[in-house]
């Protein structure tokens, strides 16, 4: 990204390009392999992705989401929803035949619904 793109016009980052940069900065060390894929975190205002990708072909092995039909019903609040998609990631990885992963919390701190998601993967099966 050029210089530019990453400021905005009073010249202080914007809250996206910094979490870009720290994204940047983590994918430096971290790559997911066949044998252990990189479970990424993706995080919005009011829902959650998590998908487990083999980054060197490039594709989706797992996914799962707070706007799939099982875990959007009902009144939870948005760090219960994350704790079920990483119940239903380690599921659906077990189920694929995946058991170790690499986690890339995606420039998000390690808090909150992140760790919730990590958390109930972890306890799911997967290991970190």
């Amino acid at each position: 990204m050029a210089k530019s793109m990453l400021r905005t016009r009073k010249g202080t980052a914007s809250r996206t390009a910094a979490r870009a940069r720290r994204h940047l900065r983590v994918r430096k060390k971290i790559s997911g392999t066949p044998e252990r894929p990189r479970l990424v975190v993706t995080r919005s205002s009011k829902h959650i992705v998590a998908q487990v990708v083999d980054d060197t072909r490039g594709h989706t092995l797992v996914s799962a989401s707070s706007m799939d039909s099982s875990v959007r019903a009902g009144d939870k609040t948005k760090t219960e929803r994350s704790r079920e998609v990483g119940e239903l990631l380690a599921q659906r990885a077990k189920d694929a035949g995946i058991s170790a992963v690499v986690f890339d919390r995606g420039g998000y701190k390690y808090h909150g619904r992140v760790a919730a998601l990590a958390d109930s993967a972890r306890a799911g099966g997967l290991e970190f």
